[in-house]
């Protein structure tokens, strides 16, 4: 749940509680024990209730963005149909009966609190009083790691969740509300749409990160760019710190130590991981791939490209399972992200449906997959030619 949503309160201020998390380790080398860990627990069945956690769950976060942002007010006076999807909300068709956009006033925020009664907002969950007025708004995982297929209309759709939603404007979103000071306003107004700093709030360093998918995360060992931990602990961190669930978390490495009771986090985790280990990699669309291009490609990626050495296409397209960070200078990487956490490395990223996400790298720094084959180009020295930097570019699109 690599995204994550907001947090604005210091974590200094730390609450007693009850249940504690495993204390991971500020070691790097200690990437190798996590990564065997993982591979060495059995394998779980998807439980019914963890597509209604993805989807539903919002951690007891309410009072956060309705009493501590009193976002419920602002969406109930000035964000209508057209403004949210122009920041990139999504709408669940599904939950909304024949005809109803076609009837509905999209300029009007009361059609935005009929969507919400409805349930039909991704990612978002209120309660609506039967006089139209949002009592308690809250946010869910599929806020950043769900979108929609568009059959109905431009953000309009069935949902897909384990899907990064890169139009999703978090920072303007939640610059909306009146309880910010202007300064901190104008840092989330500058992420813009996919993506988001889920460690401004503990260091007050402006340097977001493009919100990854939460599909194909079966073998990758550990979640974030930076190698902090697996997929538990980042939906621990994620729920407790940014969006401000009522639940546990702890990392001395990085001085968090968040106690809530009741917890409301913990004992959902595995549930959660379990639905987003079922979450597969979607397939390119058809007839958007050059079939023998992606086979000349591969033979590059696999030698010459030398894109396999640390791409393990045995091991999720990774070799974080083998215990192995990166310093940003070995692949011309921004140092900035990977100096703020505890092992100022960098995992390497496994590739999973590439042509559906761009940008690419963690900071979004390479617009197609041309630009990210020309860098490495580039920094390795590689000396591709035209062709097989070509050929590389429809082998990552078929992945």
């Amino acid at each position: 749940m690599r995204l994550a949503t907001l947090s604005l309160v210091p974590t200094a201020a730390i609450i007693a509680g009850c249940t504690d998390l495993p204390t991971p380790t500020a070691d790097a080398s200690r990437a190798g024990a996590l990564a065997a860990a993982l591979r060495a627990e059995p394998p779980r069945d998807v439980p019914a209730p963890g597509r209604y956690i993805f989807r539903h769950w919002t951690f007891g976060d309410e009072p956060f963005w309705t009493d501590t942002l009193h976002l419920n007010q602002v969406v109930e006076q000035a964000v209508s149909p057209a403004t949210a999807l122009a920041v990139g909300l999504k709408v669940d068709a599904e939950r909304l009966p024949p005809g109803f956009l076609a009837s509905a006033d999209l300029t009007s925020p009361a059609t935005t609190v009929e969507l919400l009664r409805r349930g039909a907002v991704v990612g978002v969950e209120a309660r609506v009083t039967a006089d139209q007025h949002i009592a308690r708004l809250g946010i869910t995982c599929a806020l950043c790691h769900s979108t929609v297929d568009n059959s109905v209309t431009s953000g309009v759709g069935r949902r897909l969740d384990g899907w990064p939603n890169r139009d999703l404007n978090v920072g303007a979103i939640v610059a909306l509300s009146p309880a910010l000071p202007p300064a901190v306003k104008a840092v989330f107004n500058s992420w813009g749409p996919g993506k988001y700093d889920a460690e401004f709030n503990h260091d007050r360093i402006n340097s977001p990160v493009v919100i990854p998918p939460a599909f194909g995360l079966g073998g990758v060992a550990l979640e974030t760019y930076t190698g902090e931990g697996p997929i538990s602990y980042w939906n621990a961190y994620v729920a407790v710190t940014q969006m401000h669930g009522h639940g546990s978390f702890s990392d001395p490495a990085l001085g968090i130590d968040i106690r809530q009771r009741p917890d409301r986090v913990t004992p959902v985790l595995p549930v959660l991981r379990a639905y987003q280990l079922s979450l597969n990699t979607p397939p390119p669309p058809a007839g958007s791939v050059d079939r023998d291009a992606a086979e000349r490609g591969q033979g590059v990626f696999n030698t010459t490209g030398r894109c396999a050495s640390c791409h393990i296409p045995s091991l999720a397209f990774s070799d974080v399972n083998r215990g192995v960070l990166h310093d940003p200078a070995e692949t011309g990487m921004d140092p900035v992200r990977a100096g703020r956490l505890k092992n100022h490395k960098y995992r390497t990223t496994p590739l999973r449906a590439l042509w559906q996400h761009p940008p690419y790298f963690h900071d979004g720094s390479a617009a197609t997959l041309a630009d990210v084959v020309a860098h490495y180009d580039r920094e390795l020295g590689l000396g591709l030619t035209p062709q097989q930097q070509a050929d590389l570019v429809q082998y990552l699109k078929s992945l």
